[in-house]
C-alpha cells in the first residue's frame, strides 16, 4: 500500500503550469477530476490530504468552496438531495438520501437503482429527460416495493455546471399518500352506504332501509375507521331533539338519554349539533362538556352530520384510552359523515315525521315487552332444568309462568299493533306490511347474543303474525326446546353461526341429538364464516342460511321455505 499522501486535483495534471507536472507528482498520489461536481463526488467516497485547483480552474475554486459549504447544510435537512451526472448516476448525496438507499449508499449508482427500482407514478414519467432537454424543472412520484412513496423534483444545475448535471430533491410523502388513499376509501364507502338500484329501494320499507344503512355504517366504521364504540343521532327539526338512530357500546341509559341541539347541558353531542363544529375530547375527566356514554370512556370524537349546510345529526365515537383520537381521525370521520348525511337524506329518513312517530311507537313497544318477556322465559326454563325429576310441583308452577308470560306478551303485542300508526312510510307510499299467510301463527325461536338482532327479529317477523321468542346462547335454545311443550312447539329456529357458547354447527348437531326435526336457519354477517360452519352444516343436512344484512323479503322467503320443506322423521 502506498504511503504517499493522496491529493485531489481539479484540473489537468499534464498541464505544465501545475506543480504536479514535475517532482511533486512523485511525492503524492494524484486523483484528477475535471469539475467541482466530480471533486465533490470523490471527496464523498475517499479521504484526501488536500485539494488543489489549477489556475485554469480558478472560477471552479469558488464554486467548489460553495459546494462544500452547501454540502454541510444539505446533510442536515430532512429531505433527500442527490447530484446526478449526465447518465443519471449519483455523483453525491446527502445523509437522508443515503439512508433511503440502505447498504448500497447510492454513490456511483443509477438514481432509480439506488432507491430499489421504484415504480414511476407520474405526472412526469421521464423527469430527468425533461429537466435536461426542456430546460425546466420536473416532478414525479415514486412508489417502492415496500410501500413507501417519494416526491421527486429534478432541475438542471446552473452556474456553469457540467452538461447534463441534475440536482434532485426527494421527499418522503408516504404519510400523505396513505392518508389520501384512506380518505378515498372512506369516500367510496360513504357512497356505497346506499348503493342500491331504484327497483331494490322500491321494494324496501323505510325500516329495512334503516337497518341496511345501520349495518353498512357499522361495517365501514369498524373496518375502515377502526371505531368500535359508536352513537349516531338524528336532529328532529320540530323541537331540536337528537333522536337515537344507532348505538353500539354505549350504556343503555346513555343511549336513550334525552339530548337537544343546545350548547349547554346537553353534552358534547348537543354542543356539536348546535354549533356544527367537530369536537375532539382528549380527556373526558377534564372536559366539562362530556357526558358519559361508554362505560369507562377516556376520550371521544364527535362530528356533525351536515347536509346542504344544515346540521341533521351527530356521529360520536368513544375510546377507553386517553387521547385515542387524532386530527387525522377527525378528518376521516368528517369525510365519512358528509357521505353518510347524503345517504340519510337519500333514504328519506329525515323528512318523514309520520314514519318517525310510527318507528318510535313500535320500538317502544318492543323495548318494553319483547326482550323483557324473553328474559322471563329464559329464566324460567333455566330454573326448570334444575328441578326436572326432583320437584314436580315447582316445575308445574314454572310451566304456568311460561304460559302466562307468553299470553301476556301476545296481548300487549296486539295492543301495540293497534296503537301504532298503520303505515310507516312517507305519505303516498304503498302499504309495507307483507302478506304472508303461511307465516301466520308460526312459532320462531331466535338465538343471537346481540340484543339488536333479537329485537329486529321481533319487529320484522311479528308483522307477519309470527310468534317470536329469543335467547342469547345455544344452551338456552336447547332448554327452551326441551321445555316448550306441545302447545308451544317451535316451527323454525334462527341462530347466529357464532354464539357465545357454541358454533352453529355444534348447535345443529345438538338439535339432531334431541331428535328434533324442526328446521334450523343459520345467519352470518357479510359472508364471514371462518370456521366453515355453514359448509359443515350443509354437509350434515342444513337447507337454509342467511347472510347479514338481509332484506325483509329474503328473511321471510327463507323462513317460509324452511317451514314448508318436508321434515325428516325424528329418530326414536
Amino acid at each position: 500500500m502506498s504511503a504517499k499522501p493522496k491529493v485531489l486535483l481539479v484540473g489537468d495534471p499534464q498541464n505544465p503550469t501545475t506543480p504536479f507536472a514535475g517532482a511533486m507528482s512523485e511525492q503524492c498520489d494524484i486523483v484528477a477530476v475535471d469539475s467541482p461536481q466530480a471533486a465533490l463526488s470523490s471527496l464523498a467516497k475517499d479521504g484526501f490530504a488536500g485539494v488543489y485547483v489549477s489556475s485554469a480552474h480558478l472560477a471552479d475554486q469558488a464554486r467548489l468552496s460553495r459546494l462544500l459549504q452547501n454540502e454541510r447544510m444539505l446533510e442536515q435537512i430532512p429531505d433527500g438531495v442527490a447530484l446526478l451526472d449526465a447518465d443519471n448516476n449519483v455523483v453525491w448525496s446527502n445523509a437522508k438520501f443515503r439512508e433511503w438507499c440502505g447498504e448500497n449508499n447510492g454513490a456511483g449508482t443509477n438514481f432509480y437503482t439506488a432507491l430499489g427500482s421504484p415504480e414511476i407514478l407520474g405526472p412526469d414519467y421521464c423527469p430527468f429527460h425533461t429537466a435536461k432537454n426542456a430546460g425546466a424543472s420536473s416532478n414525479t412520484t415514486l412508489r417502492t416495493e415496500g410501500g413507501r412513496y417519494f416526491h421527486v423534483h429534478a432541475a438542471g444545475l446552473k452556474d456553469g455546471g457540467a452538461a447534463g448535471t441534475l440536482i434532485v430533491t426527494v421527499r418522503d410523502i408516504t404519510k400523505e399518500m396513505t392518508q389520501q388513499q384512506k380518505l378515498a376509501a372512506i369516500h367510496r364507502a360513504g357512497i356505497e352506504l346506499t348503493d342500491l338500484t331504484p327497483a331494490e329501494l322500491a321494494e324496501m320499507s323505510v325500516e329495512e332501509r334503516i337497518e341496511l344503512l345501520k349495518s353498512n355504517i357499522l361495517h365501514y366504521t369498524k373496518d375502515l375507521l377502526n371505531f368500535d364504540v359508536v352513537e349516531i343521532r338524528l336532529l328532529d327539526p320540530r323541537g331540536g331533539r337528537l333522536v337515537p338512530l344507532l348505538s353500539v357500546g354505549f350504556k343503555p341509559e346513555a343511549a336513550t338519554r334525552e339530548l337537544f341541539a343546545r350548547p349547554q347541558n346537553n353534552g358534547v353531542t348537543g354542543f356539536v349539533a348546535s354549533t356544527g363544529k367537530s369536537y375532539l375530547c382528549e380527556d373526558t375527566s377534564e372536559d366539562p362538556l362530556y357526558l358519559e356514554g361508554c362505560q369507562g370512556a377516556k376520550s371521544s370524537l364527535t362530528v356533525p352530520l351536515v347536509f346542504h349546510d344544515k346540521v341533521i345529526g351527530t356521529f360520536n365515537v368513544e375510546s377507553a384510552d386517553v387521547r385515542a383520537f387524532s386530527e387525522s381521525d377527525m378528518q376521516f370521520l368528517e369525510v365519512f359523515c358528509r357521505d353518510l348525511a347524503a345517504a340519510l337524506n337519500t333514504l328519506e329518513l329525515l323528512n318523514t315525521e309520520h314514519h318517525l312517530v310510527a318507528k318510535e311507537s313500535v320500538e317502544a313497544i318492543h323495548r318494553a315487552v319483547a326482550l323483557p318477556v324473553d328474559d322471563i322465559l329464559n329464566d324460567a326454563v333455566n330454573v326448570m332444568e334444575q328441578y326436572i325429576g326432583h320437584e314436580p310441583e315447582v316445575v308445574e308452577r314454572l310451566q304456568r309462568i311460561l304460559r302466562h308470560a307468553r299470553d301476556i306478551k301476545q296481548v300487549i303485542h296486539k295492543v301495540g299493533q293497534q296503537l301504532a300508526p298503520g303505515q310507516a312510510r312517507p305519505a303516498g307510499a304503498p302499504e309495507e306490511t307483507p302478506q304472508r299467510p303461511a307465516l301466520l301463527g308460526r312459532r320462531i325461536l331466535v338465538a343471537d347474543s346481540d340484543n339488536a338482532v333479537r329485537e329486529a327479529a321481533h319487529a320484522l317477523l311479528e308483522k307477519c303474525g309470527c310468534i317470536v321468542e329469543g335467547v342469547r346462547t345455544g344452551a338456552e335454545l336447547i332448554y327452551m326446546v326441551r321445555n316448550s311443550g306441545a302447545e308451544a312447539a317451535y316451527d323454525v329456529f334462527i341462530a347466529d353461526i357464532r354464539l357465545a357458547d357454541m358454533s352453529g354447527h355444534q348447535l345443529y348437531c345438538k338439535l339432531q341429538e334431541l331428535g328434533d326435526p324442526v328446521p334450523l336457519i343459520l345467519m352470518t354477517g357479510y359472508g364471514y364464516d371462518p370456521g366453515h360452519t355453514i359448509v359443515k352444516c350443509r354437509q350434515a343436512g342444513l337447507k337454509e342460511y342467511l347472510y347479514k344484512p338481509f332484506r325483509l323479503d329474503q328473511l321471510l322467503d327463507t323462513v317460509e321455505r324452511a317451514i314448508s320443506a318436508p321434515r325428516p322423521v325424528a329418530q326414536a
